[in-house]
């Protein structure tokens, strides 16, 4: 699973950095379809790297939440999203600040009202680019505590969850309700649903309902996907669209079938530490230094790139030794220590 995370995050970087134009066509002096023609064409499709990160939090959420507290969900969900996130909206801030030409310099406002991770719904400007995928999974994250985790994760709970956010998300396509699709996020629900039903699989074994769970999450995911990404973007091949959204299943399911219980490499431990701060800075912090090595040294397209992955991957390790390992730990027990006053 810390394999599929790295992997995840890497398509969605290729799809910044070569897969898309605006911002980083500026930064390359060019599109990137120019610069990298085959790359560019694989790449533009790495954005659905976002729908594998949605089902694999399906499953280790589920797996992580099983046997403890609300309280004890709450504290590893603050500790573990929070700390990399605040120093990523510093960097990517001071980053801004050093060079708008980039990025448009944040103002104090925005910024501090980004150290909450409530900004969409306040409607203002994200710092961090791909911070909307932290507030969809906020949304999962509340959801599945409120109506799962607080009375203790079992498995008939999870099923009726599951079987009640699909009919609601199905049913919200025609309400109209802006309210209610924010609530069920019905483009979203069927790829948390369908991690959330693998890893019935994998803790309690294959059964039809389980099977019946994740074969309704995949047909509602693939038409979600194609309809709502695809539809945007009409270069991309529906197909293949459907073929990376079936992988991405299959990846988890070979996962939750105990398939890939052989691959015991350390190193994928570290990849798995190093994903999420590598998301969190690679896009707009990988931008300057595209711009600085392409533009302002005149480093070549292919070396631009593979330095600036490995610089985004070596800050993430940076990150995750110095912040996450040490304070990530101290927030939850200062989490665990504050009490309220009893009544």
């Amino acid at each position: 699973m810390d394999g599929l995370r790295l992997v995840a995050a890497l398509m969605v970087c290729l799809y910044h950095y070569t897969g898309r134009g605006g911002t980083v066509s500026a930064s390359w002096h060019g599109s990137p379809a120019h610069l990298f023609p085959t790359l560019s064409r694989a790449a533009v499709y790495g954005n659905f790297g976002v729908e594998l990160f949605f089902v694999i939090s399906g499953f280790v959420i589920c797996m992580s939440s099983w046997g403890r507290t609300l309280g004890d969900f709450f504290r590893s969900r603050v500790s573990r999203l929070y700390p990399a996130y605040w120093v990523a909206l510093f960097l990517i801030t001071g980053a801004s600040l050093a060079m708008p030409v980039v990025v448009h310099a944040v103002r104090p406002d925005e910024f501090l009202v980004n150290l909450t991770m409530l900004q969409q719904p306040m409607g203002a400007k994200r710092v961090l680019g791909v911070c909307w995928t932290l507030w969809v999974e906020l949304r999962f994250y509340v959801l599945f505590a409120l109506l799962v985790v607080v009375r203790g994760v079992t498995r008939r709970r999870v099923v009726l969850f599951a079987c009640v956010w699909t009919l609601a998300a199905v049913l919200s396509h025609s309400s109209g309700n802006e309210l209610l699709n924010q609530v069920v996020m019905p483009e979203y629900a069927p790829f948390f649903i369908g991690g959330l039903a693998l890893y019935l699989i994998h803790r309690f074994g294959s059964d039809l309902l389980s099977w019946g769970i994740v074969a309704m999450s995949w047909l509602l995911a693939q038409r979600e996907a194609t309809t709502g990404l695809w539809g945007h973007h009409p270069h991309r091949d529906p197909y293949v669209v459907i073929l990376i959204v079936t992988v991405a299943f299959a990846a988890v399911a070979v996962v939750a079938l105990g398939w890939a219980s052989w691959a015991r490499w350390r190193w994928l431990v570290t990849a798995g530490a190093l994903t999420y701060p590598f998301y969190l800075v690679h896009e707009h912090l990988g931008w300057f230094v595209i711009r600085v090595l392409h533009r302002g040294l005149g480093l070549g397209p292919w070396p631009t790139l593979v330095v600036t992955v490995l610089g985004m991957l070596a800050l993430a390790w940076l990150i995750h030794r110095f912040v996450e390992r040490p304070f990530g730990p101290r927030l939850k027990r200062a989490l665990k220590t504050a009490r309220t006053p009893a009544g």
